[in-house]
């Protein structure tokens, strides 16, 4: 599932004393006793995961009404379930791609292979924020195209997700699960990028600009459907695939502990605007009242 956030984390209250003092030597003083700590208490489930299963069948029978396919995948990361809409058919990643192309690039980065140049993070920065396609362009081709999408399904263990047929970055395909894995290991670590390059990819998407750099709006799907949550995503879109479908996918983490990860794709044969509103408005009935 997504949308996200970094685990939250127990305290455990410790009681501390001072040493027994030593009385005269006929008389013995009993050991203080300190108590053990409370062990950590497991993370429960927030109330808006009661019936999670039936609005997001709801919401996938109301996208279907109107035209569009969705695929949906939520995990919850402090209890580990994972609620999708069951089908987890792969879709285009369009611009979501480029969480790959700058994961790659950064490991590179962090293992002394490439630096970056004062315009190269400024390239990186604005197509993690504005998904801008000449960035991804250039660090597409610098870094070997397909071979990119290769290394990033090894190194995560992607098993849904292939290069693009034609070379070209924004049809690479993926599934929601495969995306949910994806952002799980980032913040973990176990995906192998450092922590330090992971959080600049963590860091822009957090900070996303509301339209592109095309002036396409970036709000639709996540950030408008969940409005009273703290959201770091990356968004994908464009026309056509499969006939005339509007692609459109929101991604990204979501609350301040970044807790919670959220993928939801949509295939919409509707206007671009009409594609958005129903993506949305799917997110809207998997949590009404804007929040987890």
């Amino acid at each position: 599932m997504a949308a996200t956030a970094l685990l939250a984390s127990g305290c455990a209250g410790h009681v501390w004393g001072s040493s027994p003092k030593t009385s005269p030597p006929a008389v013995s003083i009993a050991p203080v006793s300190h108590p053990a700590p409370p062990p950590e208490a497991p993370a429960l489930p927030p109330q808006s995961w009661a019936g999670l299963d039936a609005r997001v069948r709801q919401a996938t029978s109301d996208a279907a009404d109107s035209g569009a396919s969705i695929e949906v995948a939520i995990l919850d990361r402090s209890t580990g379930q994972l609620v999708t809409n069951g089908s987890n058919r792969s879709f285009p990643l369009a611009s979501v791609v480029k969480l790959f192309i700058a994961d790659d690039l950064l490991l590179q980065v962090a293992e002394g292979k490439t630096e970056l140049t004062p315009e190269d993070r400024a390239s990186l920065d604005v197509m993690l924020r504005s998904s801008d396609d000449s960035a991804a362009q250039m660090f597409w081709d610098r870094n070997g195209g397909n071979a990119i999408v290769e290394r990033i399904v090894a190194r995560y263990g992607l098993t849904g997700t292939a290069v693009p047929w034609n070379g070209h970055w924004d049809v690479t395909t993926s599934t929601a699960t495969d995306l949910i894995r994806y952002y799980e290991k980032l913040l973990n670590g176990s995906g192998g990028l450092p922590r330090q390059q992971a959080d600049i990819i963590i860091n822009n998407i957090a900070h996303f600009t509301p339209t592109g750099t095309d002036g396409y709006p970036q709000r639709f799907g996540i950030p408008d459907g969940l409005y009273a949550e703290i959201v770091a995503v990356k968004q994908g879109w464009f026309c056509c695939w499969n006939g005339g479908n509007q692609l459109h996918v929101s991604t990204g983490l979501i609350g301040p502990d970044r807790r919670y990860i959220m993928v939801i794709s949509s295939l919409d044969p509707t206007s671009e605007a009409a594609a958005r509103e129903h993506l949305t408005d799917a997110v809207k009935t998997i949590f009404p009242g804007g929040r987890i």
